[in-house]
């Protein structure tokens, strides 16, 4: 048994294993903490999204970015919008496909503005080609907004790139779009859901979020299941080669024998040839 387990073949099989089971246990656990993640974020949106409107200086202030725990937050604001600001965002997914997103500044009394995703629209048929954008309303507004924090590569997996026709931008980092304005910015932007006086036309409305907890739990429970496949085919083999090295060794055994029984067998004379005396 113990050559059967220790033949080169067999070592190469145990190694294998060993390297195969650890990490199909730490991947089945790298799903189960992604699925955590998600969940959590998923309640943390359901709750905020749930709660009552505040006014904006509430949660955000000039300077600061919004706290992650404040994200889908709804902040109402009453302000004018700055249209010559006025920016598209790229590469933004409408009911329609990929467009732009309008992002205006809406400029508070106090001289302090939220920068307001207005919404969708569609992409014109050439890059360098200017969209058509329903105009924001002029005078005094009053805005209810999902906060969302400033966006970066890093939280978004968009690379900001230059070259890009003017007033148009990739992402809606704050920091970087506030350096340009006249006047102090809040952290982070709103995503308009409802304004007063209504827009009529106006950018389509960005669709509320929708929880996502994807499928990390399910691949979570299959990487376990490959383990233990891979631990049940291991036993199955070690007993296989063992069953195997035992019917050959009691073969072999069974045909020495066969071969050396005739030659130990005295020889007996023919008794029909003996004379009785």
């Amino acid at each position: 048994m113990l050559r059967v387990l220790i033949s080169p073949r067999m070592l190469a099989f145990h190694a294998l294993v060993l390297v195969v089971v650890p990490s199909f246990i730490w991947l089945g656990f790298w799903q189960l903490h992604r699925w955590e993640d998600k969940s959590a974020a998923a309640d943390l949106q359901e709750h905020n999204l749930a709660a009552d409107p505040v006014p904006v200086d509430e949660l955000t202030e000039p300077g600061t970015d919004l706290d992650p725990d404040d994200r889908w937050r709804r902040a109402t604001v009453t302000g004018t919008y700055d249209t010559g600001h006025e920016l598209l965002v790229r590469n933004r997914d409408g009911s329609q496909g990929v467009g732009l997103h309008v992002l205006t500044p809406l400029v508070t009394e106090d001289g302090t503005a939220l920068l307001v995703n207005r919404g969708w629209v569609r992409q014109p048929p050439t890059s360098t080609e200017q969209p058509e954008v329903p105009p924001a309303p002029e005078g005094e507004v009053t805005v209810t907004a999902r906060l969302q924090f400033s966006e970066t590569t890093e939280n978004t997996g968009v690379r900001d790139r230059g070259g890009l026709p003017e007033g148009q931008i990739m992402l809606i980092d704050v920091d970087a779009l506030a350096e340009d304005l006249p006047y102090p910015v809040y952290g982070g932007y709103g995503e308009l859901t409802e304004q007063e006086p209504a827009s009529d036309p106006a950018p389509e409305p960005l669709a509320a979020p929708e929880t996502n907890l994807g499928m990390n739990l399910s691949y979570a429970v299959q990487w376990w299941v490959f383990t233990v496949i891979a631990v049940v085919g291991w036993v199955f083999l070690m007993r296989r080669e063992i069953r195997d090295a035992a019917a050959e060794s009691t073969d072999g055994a069974e045909d020495a024998s066969a071969e050396t029984g005739g030659a130990d067998r005295p020889e007996h004379p023919d008794r029909a040839d003996q004379t009785v005396g």
